[in-house]
């Protein structure tokens, strides 16, 4: 592909917030990372203190931040670019020009075991071995992979892709252009366990699951039912693997978990919720919207809309990196304080002397 076949692709010409370079018109044969690309690749820079990486790359085009500085390096090293505020997004919106996933055609694979009262869109498709039992509706476009079992009274909306070796249990309900990768279970039970004289008495799930469109579940995640109620995952919202959201969850719209996220029952996400990795969040916790915790944080309680929220209790930004240079600085206080200690026991010392004097 031509560098112009590709601002004509993106609609460049659309965007007055984007320069182009005058006469350049490589060919741009593939993606590739700033440090790694070489002649005919498309990279991108994302800021100043990448600069240093204009004057080392091999790529033919980049994507660069409105800075002259940035620019003209380019342009010295005879680098076709294209000036963005926001070039990874660009990048993101190139992608696809170079790259498709793999997607199966349409069609039922003859060992997929399906129950007779499925309603199946047009242009499904379902793989080997999939299982889909009774009163589930697929919708037109939808892609069962190989291996997903879906349980009794699901809805399935269209071109969501259920990747393989995914279990989606009774009566959830997942909306259109999701994507569910492999080994996420969505409406499982719910932990409930209620005590009693002779132990644990279990509260069955009667509840369900519900995801909204344009959600994406990565891989080994799990969403769980409640008791009673329902657990939804707002629109537009991404989990990465291995996050677990539990009964009577809420999040709203375009939240963001990152790998090993963890949420209590009842936890309540506002919109545009951005949760690091390993972020814990404790039962019933309420958390503003463009709220965003770094890794390992744990909230509790209510968190104020806009916060930025880091360490475990959590605390605000600014607090925890005083709180981190304090708790830096410890061992030094500790050896201070018993300076000051032994200061006083002697000081009460030459008191009593005298006094006894």
């Amino acid at each position: 592909m031509k560098f112009s076949d590709l601002l004509q692709e993106l609609n460049i010409h659309e965007h007055h917030s984007l320069s182009i370079a005058p006469d350049c018109d490589p060919e741009i044969l593939e993606l590739a990372a700033v440090k790694t690309a070489r002649a005919g690749t498309l990279s991108y820079i994302e800021g100043v203190k990448f600069a240093s990486e204009v004057d080392r790359t091999q790529a033919s085009v980049l994507i660069l931040p409105p800075n002259p500085t940035l620019q003209q390096k380019a342009t010295d090293r005879h680098i076709a670019w294209i000036s963005t505020p926001d070039p990874k997004l660009l990048f993101a919106r190139a992608v696809p020009l170079f790259y498709r996933p793999y997607h199966p055609a349409a069609g039922i694979h003859p060992t997929a075991i399906i129950h007779p009262s499925v309603q199946i869109g047009n242009e499904v498709s379902i793989g080997a071995y999939a299982v889909i039992h009774e009163d589930v509706v697929l919708g037109d476009g939808a892609c069962i992979y190989p291996h997903v079992v879906i349980y009794p009274a699901v809805r399935i909306g269209d071109h969501t892709i259920l990747h393989a070796n995914c279990t989606i249990h009774e009566r959830t309900q997942i909306g259109a252009d999701c994507v569910i990768h492999s080994g996420a279970v969505i409406g499982a039970e719910g932990f409930g366990f209620v005590p009693a004289p002779e132990g644990w008495v279990k509260l069955e799930q009667s509840g369900i699951t519900v995801l909204e469109d344009r959600v994406e579940v990565g891989c080994n995640s799990t969403i769980d039912r409640p008791a009673v109620g329902e657990t939804r995952i707002g629109y537009n919202t991404k989990l990465d693997n291995l996050v677990h959201v539990g009964h009577n969850g809420q999040t709203g719209e375009n939240c963001v978990m990152a790998a090993q996220v963890g949420l209590a029952g009842g936890v309540q996400l506002g919109n545009w919720v951005i949760l690091g990795g390993q972020v814990g969040v404790a039962n019933q916790a309420q958390i503003g919207d463009r709220t965003q915790a770094g890794a390992k944080a744990g909230l509790h309680g209510t968190i104020e809309p806009n916060s930025i929220m880091m360490g475990n209790p959590a605390s605000p930004y600014k607090v925890f990196l005083k709180s981190s240079a304090i708790y830096n600085r410890l061992p030094e206080m500790h050896q201070t304080l018993r300076k000051l200690q032994q200061q006083v026991e002697a000081l009460q010392e030459q008191i009593r002397a005298m006094e006894e004097g």
